[in-house]
């Protein structure tokens, strides 16, 4: 199982030292994380990820050009059109720049059940789900979902498992990776329960939660 921490904007290069698998930066406005272009050279063994809410496919591709990302996670209300028209882009536009195998991580948000059914129209325009907690706002809003839900999932998709997971939920985590329903999960992804204040993250709790769980 693999660590996302997401949201970086004021102390990347201290995040990095502890080498998680991605790194998320925001590109979304209105966000408290809001990356605008603070993005140093990693290495190579972490992958970027860009973070995008209803964007045209030419500020996506604007964004995987200028900062050389691994991935895109898209959090807003992407149909699967949309999916397939970007990635038709990227293996278009991308090969020139070594990007050709970008990931596509579509969002979807969960707060008591989970209809799983709306994810088969996805299954051949993306590249792994992101199951976050329905709130507020597309991402960041600090509390968990019911990850009971996922025994009704029924791809073989690998998944990103987001949504106010912190240091609490470490038995958790340990608990769920028991189960059959974690199988398909590829990453922690972690957020706003691991920060001093929005974009400056809390090294010490990273580590923590690193060494505890052994991901990343």
């Amino acid at each position: 199982m693999k660590l996302k921490v997401c949201g970086m904007n004021l102390n990347t290069l201290e995040v990095a030292t502890l080498y998680p698998d991605y790194l998320g930066f925001i590109f979304w406005k209105p966000s408290k994380r809001f990356n605008e272009g603070n993005i140093p050279q990693l290495p190579p063994s972490i992958k970027k990820v860009g973070v995008f809410v209803d964007a045209t496919i030419e500020e996506v591709l604007e964004k995987i050009e200028t900062f050389g990302l691994d991935a895109v996670q898209l959090h807003g209300k992407e149909s699967p059109e949309f999916c397939s028209s970007l990635k038709r882009f990227i293996n278009d536009r991308t090969k020139a720049l070594g990007a050709a195998n970008l990931k596509i991580i579509k969002v979807f948000s969960i707060k008591d059940d989970f209809d799983f059914g709306v994810l088969t129209p996805y299954e051949e325009v993306c590249d792994y789900y992101l199951f976050d907690t329905k709130g507020k706002l597309p991402g960041g809003n600090g509390y968990t979902f019911s990850w009971e839900v996922l025994k009704n999932y029924h791809s073989t998709k690998p998944y990103f498992l987001s949504g106010g997971i912190g240091l609490d939920e470490i038995e958790k985590i340990k608990e769920f990776k028991k189960r059959p329903e974690s199988k398909y999960c590829h990453a922690i992804d972690v957020n706003s329960k691991f920060e001093l204040e929005p974009g400056l993250k809390d090294i010490d709790k990273l580590k923590e939660f690193k060494e505890v769980l052994g991901i990343g």
